[in-house]
C-alpha cells in the first residue's frame, strides 16, 4: 500500500503475522482438531495411557483428559481454548474432560464441512447453540433418580469412572472408599445435599499396594510427636486444638532488662518456667491428653506435657487444623485461656504410624466426622498419581451424583439417543440452520464410535446396530459393551454416569466451538523481547509464512 511517491504506511508493526477470513478459521480448526485427536485414544475402559515428559525430565502416566492437557505446552491459541475446555470441565463436575474435549474437535470438524458448503459461520453457531439447548433437555429427560442411602448403585456409578482408568487391580475398593468418603462429609443444607470435596484430604505414601489403601474416619497429618518422651498411642483422646503458640510471647517493643545478680538471673528463669507450667496445667486441667497446634510450643512447655502424659504436634498447617475442628468436633482456640472440656474434640485413638522413612500421626474413628482422610500406598509413586488422580475422579462423580440424585446409563447410550432425538429435531429447525444441529446430532455420536475405535471393535458395524436399536421403543439404555463388542442394555450391566458430566460435556465442548468458529482474524504481534506466542501454520494472510520479511520493507499491507 503506497501513497504518492511510493512511501509504504505501515499499519501494524514490522514482523507482524497474520492470517484473515477462511485461511484463519482452517488453522484454528485444525490446531483444534489435532489437541482432540491427542487424547482421543485415552476415552473409555480401552483407551491408552500417555507418558508425559516435562522439560525438567519429570515423567507422568496418565490417561487422564485434564491432566494430560495441563501438561501439554500448547502454544497455538486457538488449541489453548480446548485446553481450557478440558480445566472447566475438570473444575466443574471432576471427570468427562476426555469426552469434552473429543466433542469440540468433533464440532469444530463438521464445522469445517459445513464452512466448505459456503455455510454462514453465524449460522452453524446458530444451530449449533439451538442443538445444544435441546440436548440439555433431551438429557434431563433421560436422567434415572438415584436415592442417597443407594450405596450399591453409587459404587457402581463409581467403578464406570474407574474402569477407564489405570487402576483395574483395585478399582473395587476405590468405589467403596469413595462412596463412604462422600457419603461421610455430605451435608444437608435447605433441603438438598451439598458435598465439599476439599473435606477428604489424600495423603499419597509409598509402599505396599494399591490393595492397602485406607479410608480413615478423621484425619491423617504429615507430622510426628513433638517431643520423645510423649506417649506414642493415645486410647479415647480428647484434642485440644489451639492457634496460640505454647511460648512466652516477646515484647511488642524493645525492651531492656538489667540484671546484677545471678539470683535476679535465676528468677527471671523461673518466672519464665512458670508461666510455661501454667500454660501446660490449663491444658491438662481442661482434660486434654493430646494438644494440636498450627504455632510453635516451647522446648519447657513440651517436656512438661510430656510429663503429665500429654501427645503434643505442633506447626499444622491453618486448612489441616480446620479439617482437624470438623472431623473431632473441637473448636480452635487462639487463646489458651479459653480451654475447657466443652471446646475439645474427640477421637477413639490418636497414634503415631511410621510409614516408611516418615512418620505420620493418625487421628481415627472420630464419631461422626464431617472431614477424612483417604491414604493411597502403592508400588511406584507413577501408580500413587495415577491412583490419586482416579480417586479424585470417582469423589467429584458420586458428589455430582448425591447433589443431582440423578444418573444416565453409560456405554454411549446418551450419546446415541441424543443423536437419534436431535435428528428429529433439525427437521423442525428448517432452513440453513437444519444442517448445523444435523452436523451437531454426527459429532455426538463421535462418542460411542470413538469407545468402538478404541476397543478394537469394527466401528461402521457397531454404530449401524446402536442406531438400529435406538429406533425401538426400549432401546435408550442401550450402549456399547466393550468387551463383547455387543450392544447391550447399559442398565442392565449396570454401567452408570452422572447426570452432570453428561450435560457439562455438551455445554463445555459448544461454548469453546462457537467461540472458534466467530475468529476470522488471527494477528500475531511480534514482540520486542520474543514473548509473543509463534504465528501458527499458515502465516500472513496469502503469504503462506512469510510474516513480514526483514529486508523487504516489512512488507506493508
Amino acid at each position: 500500500m503506497s501513497q504518492g511517491g511510493n512511501v509504504p504506511v505501515l499499519v501494524l508493526k514490522e514482523g507482524t503475522g497474520r492470517s484473515t477470513g477462511r485461511e484463519a478459521q482452517k488453522n484454528n480448526i485444525m490446531a483444534a482438531k489435532i489437541v482432540a485427536e491427542t487424547v482421543k485414544s485415552t476415552l473409555g475402559p480401552c483407551g491408552m495411557d500417555k507418558m508425559l515428559v516435562t522439560s525438567m525430565g519429570d515423567v507422568a502416566i496418565t490417561n487422564d483428559g485434564a491432566t494430560i492437557m495441563k501438561e501439554l505446552d500448547v502454544q497455538h491459541p486457538a488449541a489453548k481454548m480446548l485446553v481450557e475446555v478440558a480445566k472447566a470441565q475438570d473444575n466443574e463436575v471432576g471427570d468427562g474432560t476426555t469426552t469434552a474435549v473429543v466433542l469440540a474437535g468433533e464440532l469444530l470438524a463438521k464445522a469445517e464441512g459445513l464452512l466448505d458448503k459456503n455455510v454462514h459461520p453465524t449460522v452453524i453457531i446458530e444451530g449449533f447453540k439451538k442443538a445444544s439447548e435441546k440436548a440439555q433437555e433431551i438429557l434431563d429427560k433421560l436422567g434415572v433418580p438415584v436415592k442417597f442411602e443407594d450405596a450399591k448403585t453409587l459404587q457402581e456409578v463409581a467403578l464406570t469412572t474407574l474402569s477407564s482408568k489405570g487402576i483395574a487391580n483395585a478399582q473395587d475398593l476405590f468405589a467403596k472408599i469413595a462412596v463412604d468418603a462422600v457419603k461421610q462429609v455430605s451435608e444437608k443444607t435447605d433441603g438438598s445435599l451439598t458435598v465439599d470435596i476439599d473435606l477428604i484430604k489424600v495423603v499419597k505414601k509409598h509402599g505396599k499396594s494399591l490393595e492397602e489403601t485406607e479410608l480413615v474416619k478423621g484425619m491423617v497429618i504429615d507430622k510426628e510427636v513433638a517431643n520423645p518422651q510423649m506417649p506414642r498411642v493415645v486410647d479415647n483422646a480428647k484434642i485440644a486444638l489451639l492457634n496460640a503458640k505454647l511460648e512466652i510471647e516477646k515484647t511488642e517493643f524493645d525492651a531492656k532488662i538489667n540484671i546484677e545478680s545471678p539470683d535476679q538471673m535465676k528468677l527471671f528463669l523461673d518466672e519464665e518456667e512458670r508461666m510455661l507450667k501454667g500454660m501446660t496445667e490449663t491444658v491438662v486441667k481442661a482434660g486434654a491428653n493430646v494438644v494440636l497446634c498450627e504455632k510453635g510450643i516451647d522446648d519447657m512447655a513440651l517436656h512438661f506435657l510430656a510429663k503429665a502424659g500429654v501427645l503434643a504436634v505442633k506447626s499444622i498447617s491453618s486448612s489441616d487444623m480446620e479439617k482437624l475442628a470438623r472431623a473431632t468436633g473441637g473448636k480452635i482456640l487462639s487463646n489458651i485461656k479459653d480451654l475447657n472440656a466443652d471446646v475439645l474434640g474427640k477421637a477413639k485413638k490418636v497414634e503415631e504410624v511410621k510409614i516408611g522413612d516418615d512418620k505420620l500421626i493418625y487421628i481415627r474413628d472420630c464419631k461422626n466426622p464431617k472431614a477424612v482422610t483417604v491414604v493411597i500406598r502403592g508400588g511406584t509413586d507413577h501408580v500413587i498419581d495415577e491412583a490419586e488422580r482416579s480417586l479424585h475422579d470417582a469423589l467429584c462423580v458420586i458428589r455430582n451424583v448425591v447433589e443431582d440424585d440423578k444418573i444416565v446409563a453409560g456405554g454411549g447410550a446418551p450419546e446415541a439417543e441424543l443423536a437419534k432425538n436431535l435428528r428429529a429435531f433439525a427437521v423442525k429447525v428448517g432452513g440453513r440452520e437444519q444442517l448445523a444441529v444435523e452436523a451437531f446430532a454426527e459429532a455426538v455420536e463421535a462418542i460411542p464410535l470413538t469407545l468402538a475405535e478404541n476397543a478394537g471393535l469394527d466401528p461402521i458395524d457397531i454404530m449401524v446396530a446402536l442406531r438400529a436399536k435406538h429406533e425401538a421403543a426400549d432401546g435408550k439404555t442401550f450402549g456399547i459393551d466393550v468387551a463383547t463388542g455387543k450392544i447391550v442394555d447399559m442398565c442392565s450391566l449396570l454401567i452408570l454416569e452422572p447426570l452432570r458430566v453428561k450435560q457439562q460435556v455438551v455445554k463445555s465442548a459448544t461454548e469453546a466451538t462457537n467461540m472458534i468458529l466467530k475468529i476470522d482474524d488471527l494477528i500475531s504481534i511480534k514482540g520486542t523481547g520474543g514473548g509473543a506466542p509463534p504465528m501458527p501454520p499458515g502465516g500472513m494472510g496469502g503469504m503462506g509464512g512469510m510474516g513480514g520479511m526483514p529486508g523487504m520493507g516489512g512488507m506493508p499491507y
